[in-house]
């Protein structure tokens, strides 16, 4: 198995000199600015996208137009605290969209309830969170190859199944991790202690590559991050010694409000990113960074990112272009950049779903919640648990899950469920010792009229 190395193209003296003249004429230097804004921002462009850019400023070669984004690149550059095994800082430029990303965050993430949501129910508001928590860690196990489908994981969490094997024990892990991010974690500062916390629970019951329990990587222990269908190695982990040293340093930096200012969603990127560099663990990193990245979000009151599922986000658009976000910020003179401008696009594409989703949501909600009360005299849970029913034929809930997800008395679901089923709403299926409700036609009719 081989390494993985960007194409860097070859800039020769002669043509850094003529971009040098270029970028300080008069005549020239704001062709060549506007050009580099372009390549900048909104997509942080690599070499290997940039190289098939047209038409180049200044009779440019596209060696030269590069190396021109490259110097400007440099004169914007601001350290991070994230340091490299071989003595390198990892920098980053402060992008001008990166500052419309974190306006849009303040407006619509931050302490105040997303707008979007602010004429929702509680028990609505409260599904919408439980839905978010889910799909994030459905599709953060899948990011890390579980292979269980998103409508059975659903399934699995919301009836309390237990798992049939790894994958399902993956997601269950990381939705237990997730709600304890909710929970209790985020009101603890970071240290080693909680982060082996976390990483327990996201790996409890599972094993790595070796059929060992996930751990803290021994001394002299390697540790890859490689695609074996392509046959490559993106990242070797540092050696132990290193990530112990590089771990405290990372704490504090969670911890602390000193030195310059740090968007939260930008700090928390470069935690998931340092994270993910580091790799400390036999398994279970990935997964890892994610919850570092969301515990740091909730910690500094950006509670409403609950209803955000980056991870499916991030696998919608293919693991590969994560993982290269990773790449190019090590591999290309350690420019923090690429991944930071990753994470804060995928966030906010996220955010944009969300309220499609909910404006979706609330459409479809009135119009069957005003049939199923005004015809059918359903209470709020009861008209939940229908539109839930007909989203997905494959869908059904359990007494103890419908109790789980409404908050009520036994005697309460069982009450609901029974006059749902007489008027034709549910049938019951009893799999074992365990008795199934799932929809029938008379939902479908009801949502289509």
């Amino acid at each position: 198995m081989s390494y993985f190395h960007l194409e860097k193209p070859k800039i020769e003296r002669e043509d850094r000199l003529q971009v040098i003249q270029a970028m300080e004429s008069p005549n020239l230097g704001q062709e060549i600015g506007a050009f580099v804004q372009a390549a900048n921002e909104p997509d942080y462009r690599h070499w290997d996208v940039f190289k098939h850019t047209r038409p180049l400023p200044a009779n440019f070669s596209k060696e030269q137009a590069w190396y021109a984004v490259k110097l400007s690149r440099l004169f914007e550059r601001r350290k991070s605290e994230i340091h490299s095994v071989d003595g390198h800082v990892f920098g980053w430029t402060k992008l001008g969209v990166f500052e419309r990303y974190c306006h849009e965050f303040d407006l619509h993430t931050g302490g105040e309830l997303i707008t979007s949501v602010g004429d929702l129910k509680a028990d609505e508001k409260k599904r919408l969170i439980s839905k978010g928590l889910m799909d994030e860690a459905i599709a953060s196990a899948q990011l890390e190859g579980a292979d269980t489908t998103r409508a059975y994981a659903q399934k699995m969490l919301r009836e309390k199944i237990k798992p049939r094997n790894a994958s399902d024990q993956m997601i269950l892990n990381t939705h237990r991790a997730m709600l304890l991010v909710e929970g209790d974690y985020k009101n603890r500062p970071l240290s080693i202690d909680l982060l082996m916390e976390m990483h327990s629970v996201l790996t409890e019951k599972t094993f790595d590559s070796e059929g060992e329990a996930p751990r803290f990587r021994k001394k002299g222990e390697a540790m890859y991050v490689l695609d074996r269908v392509e046959g490559v190695i993106y990242h070797q982990a540092p050696k132990i010694e290193f990530v112990n040293n590089e771990l405290h340093r990372m704490v504090r930096f969670a911890n602390s409000d000193d030195g310059e200012f740090l968007h939260p969603v930008v700090k928390a990127s470069m935690l998931h990113f340092w994270m993910g560099y580091l790799h400390p663990f036999t398994d279970g990193n990935g997964r890892l960074a994610r919850l570092l990245f969301y515990w740091y979000l909730l910690k500094q009151g950006y509670w409403a990112f609950t209803y955000l599922p980056i991870a499916a986000k991030i696998k919608q658009g293919g693991k590969k272009a994560y993982t290269m976000s990773y790449v190019y910020a090590e591999q290309d003179d350690f420019d923090l950049t690429y991944f930071i401008s990753y994470l804060l696009r995928k966030s906010i594409e996220t955010h944009q779903d969300f309220q499609k989703y909910v404006k979706s949501m609330r459409k479809s909600n009135s119009e069957i919640a005003r049939a199923a009360r005004i015809k059918h005299g359903l209470n709020d849970r009861q008209i939940q648990l229908i539109k839930y029913l007909g989203a997905n034929p494959d869908n059904s809930t359990t007494i103890a899950s419908y109790i789980s997800v409404s908050g009520v008395s036994r005697a309460t679901t069982v009450n609901d469920l029974d006059r749902l089923q007489k008027k034709g709403f549910i049938k019951k299926k009893k799999i074992g010792r365990t008795v199934y409700f799932y929809g029938t036609d008379q939902i479908e009719k009801l949502i289509n009229k």
